[in-house]
């Protein structure tokens, strides 16, 4: 028989192999929980806090991630790309008003306007490059925009002083020293939208875990009264149904099942009492009867031998007491043993 497309020899369908490969993710999925059921919590408060602040981290993460990658690294690019703007237009004057004497024109306009302070420097090599910062957006962001619009060897500093910035830019001649503010390249309060975000779930954590202790207590207090109960102990004296709708629904239906428990067990010692009152009455006439017939036989010392030791709690256990007279009149009637109304 000709193979199909999806039918291959010796490794069976790809049809086959996907329905199994499917049939595998289930079972992969519950050992994958099963395992991580081994390290989560067993009470109830700590799984319902874990409910409540997992999300929240978990939104704070994906939050701060995206405005971190895209809003802040957007801002702070804009922010350079405007920054290396003004240097290259600070370059572009040089280069077109080359005297001496229109420098400090240039330098003017560049504080006032561009809130740029700026310095001619004598044509020196540039220093050697500092170490960069582990994770700054400003370096990265500045310095790519530095090489595609002005496109000169340069020297930066974003380490230094904390408030400024340095660049210095090799011209023909000379050397450009322009210190900028940091608040100017960088969107330097961040931080302070982090804070706001992180302050607010805490203040709203701390709002919400009394509510959710509020609305555990009364499950708990509903656990405890079961368990003493079960185990033969006075219910607890201020358990009372409390809380959600649902929790006080289960709350009344254990008291009244408690009650019903209660009421059944009264009823069974009730009569177990009366029969065992009942049981009492008729062997003590028994005995009476056989202690007034005066001449006891052997075999009626034997009949009177398993009556006497017999104990008070075994009484109770007794099915019922109709069958008793029979048994006292087949007693009655062994040889040698005449009752008193015989005679």
């Amino acid at each position: 028989m000709a193979s199909t497309e999806m039918e291959r020899p010796g490794g069976g369908g790809l049809g086959t192999r996907s329905w199994r490969a499917l049939m595998a993710v289930p079972r992969s999925w519950n050992r994958f929980w099963r395992r991580v059921s081994l390290y989560m919590p067993k009470r109830l408060y700590a799984r319902s806090l874990l409910i409540v602040i997992t999300p929240m981290i978990l939104l704070q993460s994906v939050v701060a991630f995206v405005f971190m990658e895209r809003h802040w690294q957007t801002v702070t690019v804009r922010l350079s790309q405007a920054v290396t703007r003004d240097i290259a237009g600070i370059i572009d004057l040089l280069d077109t008003f080359p005297q001496p004497e229109s420098y400090a024109q240039i330098i003017r306009i560049a504080q006032e306007r561009m809130s740029l302070k700026i310095d001619l420097l004598p044509p020196e090599p540039l220093p050697p490059p500092g170490p960069k910062p582990f994770f700054s957006i400003l370096d990265q962001a500045l310095s790519t925009e530095i090489r595609r619009q002005i496109n000169r060897p340069f020297w930066l500093d974003t380490v230094g002083n904390s408030n400024i910035v340095e660049v210095r830019v090799q011209l023909d001649d000379k050397v450009l020293r322009v210190f900028v503010r940091r608040s100017q390249a960088y969107a330097s309060n961040t931080h302070i939208f982090l804070l706001w975000m992180v302050g607010t779930s805490l203040v709203l954590l701390t709002i919400a875990i009394p509510f959710l202790r509020n609305q555990i207590r009364p499950i708990l207090q509903l656990t405890e009264a079961a368990e003493s109960f079960g185990k033969g102990r006075p219910m607890p004296p201020n358990f009372r149904p409390r809380g959600a709708e649902e929790v006080r629904r289960a709350g009344f239906a254990f008291i009244q099942m408690r009650e019903r428990i209660e009421r059944q067990i009264d009823q069974r010692t009730a009569m177990l009492t009366g029969v065992s009152h009942d049981l009492r009455t008729i062997l003590t006439r028994f005995k009476l009867q056989l202690a007034l017939s005066g001449r006891m036989s052997t075999t009626c010392s034997r009949c009177s031998r398993p009556i006497s030791p017999l104990p008070a709690a075994r009484l109770p256990r007794i099915p019922a007491a109709s069958t008793l007279p029979a048994i006292s009149t087949r007693s009655a009637r062994r040889p040698g043993c005449a009752s008193a109304s015989s005679r």
